[in-house]
């Protein structure tokens, strides 16, 4: 099954959305972590408008996909789009990072409804997902879980350890999506530590990959909708994406990893996403 015209012209609307939500809750915290939001929206936004079973009025159902923000860190992308698919109101979103907000710099399963866990502390979430897809083997559920990773953060030795177990226990319901944007808090990934090839590292653990562009529609809903890719495989997909996405003056740029935006950049920030009249 392919995307239709008009389902990926809806999805840039909702990226374009995500992006609008998340320069809010930057410019009502005074700052936030907008590189990694931004490269990792057109892969969020198609998991929640295409492909997650997933229940706004019932954040608990038993038989839900499960999504976990690895890299907790990205936690704007996070509470943009469950604002936007109507997890909670909208409104709530210019009180991030303050005092008693639900919305913290990393997101709390206790505090938002749709937050599946605690993340923030890199490297953990592949263990966690792991752990609920085997869960849902052996409660015989259908549901997947998905597992977003920036690149960086697979420099962790957790994420190979996780790996490795979801591939003994042949979990084909587990799915790891890498945010390839080559960029961290200090620079390129490949000069902070080399973790290339990426495909061949995932498929020597077992797990069957393949690489996406992560900002084209058609090329991720090709690969959301083909999962598992094989019986009993783990799958990995490696999104190539930009840091910083959407805001000419952040993309490829890791002085965005965290930005802390200057009165000038706001209001470049907010003509060139269309807010300016908003």
């Amino acid at each position: 099954m392919e995307i239709t015209g008009n389902q990926i012209n809806n999805l840039k609307q909702i990226a374009l959305n995500l992006r609008r939500n998340i320069v809010i809750m930057i410019q009502s915290g005074q700052g936030g972590h907008l590189g990694g939001s931004f490269s990792c929206i057109e892969i969020i936004a198609a998991l929640y408008f295409s492909t997650l079973r997933c229940n706004p009025q019932d954040p608990q159902w038993e038989d839900r996909d499960r999504f976990i923000l690895s890299a907790g860190h990205k936690c704007l992308a996070l509470y943009s789009v469950l604002a936007e698919k109507g997890y909670f109101d909208k409104n709530l979103l210019k009180t991030y990072d303050s005092l008693d907000s639900p919305l913290p710099g990393h997101p709390d399963r206790h505090k938002l409804p749709g937050v599946e866990a605690n993340t923030g502390s890199l490297g953990h979430g592949l263990a966690i997902g792991g752990g609920m897809a085997l869960a849902g083997k052996i409660d015989e559920k259908n549901y997947k879980v998905y597992v977003l990773m920036g690149d960086g953060e697979i420099a962790e030795g957790s994420v190979w350890e996780a790996a490795e177990i979801a591939s003994h226990y042949k979990l084909d319901n587990l799915i790891a999506i890498v945010d390839r944007n080559k960029l961290q808090i200090h620079g390129n990934t490949k000069d902070v530590l080399n973790t290339e090839s990426l495909s061949a590292k995932w498929s020597s653990f077992g797990w069957q990959t393949l690489e996406v562009d992560g900002h084209d529609f058609k090329d991720i809903f090709r690969a959301l909708k083909n999962i598992p890719i094989k019986k009993d495989r783990p799958t990995c997909i490696i999104a190539n994406t930009i840091k910083g996405k959407g805001l000419s003056f952040a993309e490829n740029n890791y002085k965005y990893h965290h930005w802390k935006p200057t009165d000038e950049e706001m209001k470049k920030a907010l003509i060139e996403l269309g807010m300016n009249d908003l």
